[in-house]
């Protein structure tokens, strides 16, 4: 009795490409597409929508401090004071955020016992999920009375510093107290994209630094942070970029004042995106043409931190090859 063999499948050859492959390639490609025409989209919007107002304006917009644009003859804005405002905040809300997330996210995955990581893991997740203007009420019902001690004694025995030169707010109502609430807000952001990847380092290269004989520490030092170092910056932008566009916690926090001021403890600053949210109700004329020119800022802010952070992480990939 003979057997015959089953015909054997030949394989695709070379140069022929699938169906499906050539699908989703074209909607990989459409999709990339559809959001630069997104961007440009918006772009065009905020300088077709900005332009009557930057046109009518008398004042040097870029430099100039006053926000005076309802005026119809002669109006005069600037964003000089919002836009150095929005960046001191961020900044600072990222210095705050960075070291804490990376400590949670290094405590999570390779010191916490397992049921203890997940209900930790669970609980900064949580933060995501709660509502700006809660954490606004926050700010301004309970972490603003508890800081004016601090402010107080920080004046006193920090004023040697600018940064803290004071007299210090009574009220807490400042650009630091406004930056601690944004340290809070994106803390889960940067924490959850260190957490994931740091549990991405290769298993070898952790074995291979402890069967050096290094400790934990010393196997995180030399293997988990250089290995996710790009990850932590993607997280640590991401944050930065909705510290820059938040809106209600910092209007309710801030006692704003269209100034340019280092000193941390005292009431002034604002941001560009708080400044929209309180004036555009009252807006006319020249006033709503003029916010949309100071979102126009924001948006060429946010595109350029955006961008930096591509190419911090694209040149820190390229020096770990």
């Amino acid at each position: 009795m003979t057997t015959t063999d089953a015909p054997e499948t030949a394989p695709p050859s070379p140069g022929k490409r699938r169906i499906g492959d050539v699908a989703f390639a074209g909607l990989a490609r459409g999709s990339g597409i559809l959001i630069l025409l997104i961007l440009a989209g918006v772009a065009a919007f905020l300088i077709v929508q900005a332009w009557p107002s930057l046109s009518a304006n008398t004042a040097n917009f870029l430099t100039t401090l006053e926000w005076d644009p309802n005026v119809r003859e002669d109006p005069a804005f600037g964003v000089a004071a919002l836009a150095f405002g929005t960046v001191l905040a961020a900044a600072i809300a990222l210095l705050l955020a960075t070291p804490v997330a990376i400590g949670i996210a290094l405590f999570i995955v390779f010191y916490a016992p397992r049921r203890l990581a997940s209900v930790l893991g669970y609980l900064v997740d949580l933060l995501a999920a709660i509502p700006s203007v809660v954490y606004g009420l926050w700010g301004i019902g309970f972490l603003a009375p508890q800081l004016v001690p601090v402010y107080q004694a920080t004046t006193r025995y920090l004023g040697w510093i600018p940064l803290f030169s004071g007299p210090a707010s009574t009220s807490a109502r400042t650009i630091l107290t406004a930056s601690v609430v944004l340290a809070v807000m994106i803390l889960p952001i940067i924490t959850a994209m260190s957490r994931d990847v740091f549990r991405q380092t290769p298993q070898g290269h952790r074995e291979a630094a402890l069967a050096m004989g290094a400790t934990r520490w010393e196997m995180i030092q030399l293997a988990v942070l250089p290995f996710g170092k790009s990850g932590v910056i993607g997280g640590a932008m991401l944050g930065m970029g909705r510290a820059l566009g938040e809106t209600m916690a910092v209007a309710m926090i801030l006692s704003p004042a269209l100034v340019i001021s280092w000193d941390l403890l005292q009431s002034g600053n604002q941001t560009i995106a708080a400044h929209i949210a309180l004036q555009y109700p009252e807006a006319t004329g020249y006033g709503v043409s003029a916010l949309i020119a100071a979102g126009l800022v924001l948006f060429a802010i946010t595109l350029v931190v955006n961008m930096g952070a591509r190419y911090v992480v694209a040149r820190g990939n390229k020096e770990s090859r």
